[in-house]
C-alpha cells in the first residue's frame, strides 16, 4: 500500500480527513520507519501511549493496530501532540512529539505535513517512562446494587459490599 492508500485508509476509518488526523498519520509512519516495520501489529507486540485523545490517535489505530481493546493503545491524557512506542520483541522505545511551527495558511501547513520529512515534523527522544505491562483480564462480579456486571478493579467496598464505582459514588 502507498501513502496516499495508507492515508485514505485512516480518513475512511476516522470518518473524515483533518489535520489532526494528518499528524497522527505522519506520527505512525515516522514509528514504523524507526522501528523497521512495514505493517501492522497483529496483536500486542506493539505499544502506544497517546498523550492526547484527538483524531491522530485514529490514524495510530487504523495503521499500527494498536488499540484500546487489545490494551496496547494506552491514554496518558496530557494535551500534547506526543506519542510514546514500544516494540516488545526489539525492546526499542522512543517518544515522537510534534514540533511547534507557524503557517501562513491552513494549505500551508497541509502541504508541509504530507511532504515534509518526519525528522522536519517531530523530534524523537527517549520514552519518559517505561514499558506498560502486557493487557490484563480481570475477573468480573456483579455489583451489590445495581447488579451490573464490573471487572475486579473497578469494584470498591463499602459496608462489606462489593459496588461498581457509579453506585460507590452515590453511596
Amino acid at each position: 500500500m502507498n501513502k496516499e492508500e495508507m492515508y485514505s485508509a485512516c480518513a475512511a476509518f476516522h470518518g473524515h480527513s483533518c489535520g489532526g488526523l494528518l499528524v497522527g498519520f505522519r506520527a505512525a509512519l515516522y514509528a514504523m520507519e524507526l522501528l523497521g516495520i512495514e505493517e501492522r501489529a497483529g496483536d500486542e507486540e506493539l505499544v502506544c501511549v497517546a498523550e492526547n485523545d484527538a483524531c491522530g490517535v485514529d490514524a495510530i489505530q487504523a495503521l499500527l493496530g494498536c488499540t484500546a481493546g487489545k490494551g496496547n493503545l494506552i491514554f496518558r491524557l496530557r494535551g500534547k501532540q506526543a506519542f510514546s512506542f514500544f516494540d516488545r520483541k526489539s525492546g526499542k522505545a522512543f517518544r515522537i512529539v510534534l514540533k511547534e511551527k507557524k503557517f501562513a495558511s491552513k494549505e500551508e501547513k497541509q502541504k508541509f505535513m504530507r511532504e515534509a520529512a518526519s525528522a522536519d515534523i517531530f523530534s524523537v527522544e527517549e520514552a519518559r517512562f517505561e514499558l506498560p505491562r502486557e493487557a490484563r483480564i480481570y475477573r468480573s462480579m456483579p455489583c451489590a446494587n445495581c447488579g451490573e456486571v464490573t471487572a475486579e478493579p473497578w469494584l470498591r467496598v463499602k459496608e462489606g459490599k462489593l459496588l461498581c464505582l457509579d453506585c460507590a459514588e452515590e453511596e
